[in-house]
């Protein structure tokens, strides 16, 4: 790495930007971060950016000291700021990012908040964002007037797997059957990986008016372990009703794997329950809503520092990000 490069970790992300830190061999570079009586707040950076390549990691879930929109206001101040102190370029590395999922009208008059989202980092002099397992990665790309970068945690879910699951007859179950390219691009990974055979499927799933239903299994379970993959884990009914209709059908077990790990509303009942065995997912989001011994029984938290290391390696070095997705 050389002197010109900058990575900082706003003291929400503070965690995970030291693990990201520690991978490439660097220092976290000083910043402050101020909260004012009234509500409002500065970030600022604390050392010289002028003519740096700048890295700024911040991942925008809402969490138990600070919501969704301060994390974003701090990150798109602190962006600005660092233009105004003349950095040459300006990287958001934002493991979850925030209003993905609103990248459609569904509804007359809605909004739709990525695109707006997306404005916001082009109006503060954001040059490239980059997050992980974007909900929809058309929409993500098309957004933003920004470069974008996207990366994948399959690999590491399909590492795990490789040894904690090698001898075992393996099916990758979509939870929806709009999530099927996802689930056969992990299929073939793990394929790779174990150098055998994987089956795939899906369960039905309808929405309407806020209710799921649809209760048909297209996969074939009878006496294999089944892993259900997807982006994210909300309140994991969906993986529940799925994981259930698996067992019922003959499955010996069945892993839920997700890159974002939201975990509210009943997701400590569904994830602490028996339909699941394990419920794999990425420090994109610590899982701070789940009591600490559900966690240590039922949740494998990989980390994706290093993969956002890998990244950040590349881009400072004019490298390639699809070297980094190869596996």
């Amino acid at each position: 790495m050389t002197d010109d490069m900058k990575v900082f970790g706003l003291h929400a992300s503070r965690a995970f930007g030291q693990k990201v830190a520690d991978h490439l061999g660097v220092e976290l570079s000083a910043h402050e971060e101020r909260a004012f009586d009234e509500g409002e707040h500065k970030t600022r950076p604390l050392v010289n950016v002028r003519g740096a390549d700048v890295f700024v990691i911040q991942s925008l879930y809402s969490g138990p000291d600070e919501s969704v929109n301060d994390k974003l206001c701090r990150l798109l101040f602190f962006a600005g700021a660092l233009r105004d102190a003349a950095a040459s370029r300006v990287t958001v590395m934002t493991p979850y990012l925030c209003y993905a999922r609103k990248d459609r009208k569904t509804q007359t008059r809605d909004p739709v908040t990525t695109r707006y989202v997306a404005s916001l980092f082009k109006a503060v002099g954001v040059d490239r964002v980059v997050t992980i397992d974007v909900h929809n990665l058309a929409a993500y790309q098309n957004a933003f007037r920004c470069r974008t970068e996207h990366l994948e945690a399959r690999s590491l879910f399909a590492r795990h797997l490789a040894k904690t699951c090698a001898n075992d007859d393996l099916v990758i179950l979509s939870p929806d059957v709009g999530g099927m390219k996802r689930a056969e691009t992990f299929r073939r990974s793990l394929e790779n990986m174990i150098d055998r055979p994987v089956d795939i499927g899906f369960m039905e799933k309808r929405r309407a008016l806020g209710e799921v239903s649809g209760e048909r299994l297209y996969a074939e379970v009878d006496g294999k372990t089944v892993v259900m993959i997807d982006d994210i884990i909300g309140s994991g009914t969906t993986m529940e009703r799925a994981a259930q209709a698996c067992l019922e059908a003959g499955a010996q077990q069945v892993f839920a794997a997700a890159t974002h790990g939201l975990f509210v509303g009943r997701a400590g009942e569904v994830i602490g329950g028996n339909a699941l065995t394990k419920t794999l997912v990425t420090d994109s989001v610590p899982p701070f809503r789940l009591n600490a011994a559900t966690v240590k029984a039922k949740v494998t938290v990989l980390t994706a520092a290093p993969l956002f290391g890998d990244a950040i390696r590349a881009i400072h070095e004019n490298g390639s990000i699809v070297e980094l997705l190869a596996d």
